[in-house]
């Protein structure tokens, strides 16, 4: 039976489609632009991908970035005068934290857990 084998893409709207992809690469080491998208292949992508669903009631839809760092990438985004929510979350499967993007989009940071 075919199944689904991982998550194939995030697609967010902004008003500055190209400047936004521009702030994510640069602010956050995202792979460099190729048609207009960053894609991550390759041994670095490896690693778990969650596909969850939200009450219906969520404020909006969050996309959620596996980090290698987390301190050291919310370093570079207070550095960069991103607007950094306070709270942080500690799981036995890894790290939260929560930040604002140019247009308002809140992404959530995760470093998962060492094994």
């Amino acid at each position: 039976m075919g199944k689904v084998v991982g998550v194939g893409g995030v697609f967010l709207r902004a008003k500055d489609p190209k400047g936004l992809q521009s702030w994510y690469v640069q602010h956050l080491g995202l792979p460099p632009v190729s048609d207009g998208a960053s894609t991550f292949e390759g041994p670095e992508s490896a690693g778990q991908t969650v596909l969850a669903f939200f009450p219906e009631v969520t404020e909006q839809a969050v996309i959620n970035f596996r980090v290698d760092s987390l301190d050291e990438v919310l370093e570079r985004l207070v550095d960069a005068g991103a607007r950094i929510d306070p709270k942080r979350e500690d799981a036995p499967y890894g790290r939260f934290a929560w930040f604002w993007d140019p247009e308002g989009n809140r992404v959530e940071l995760w470093e998962p857990a060492e094994e």
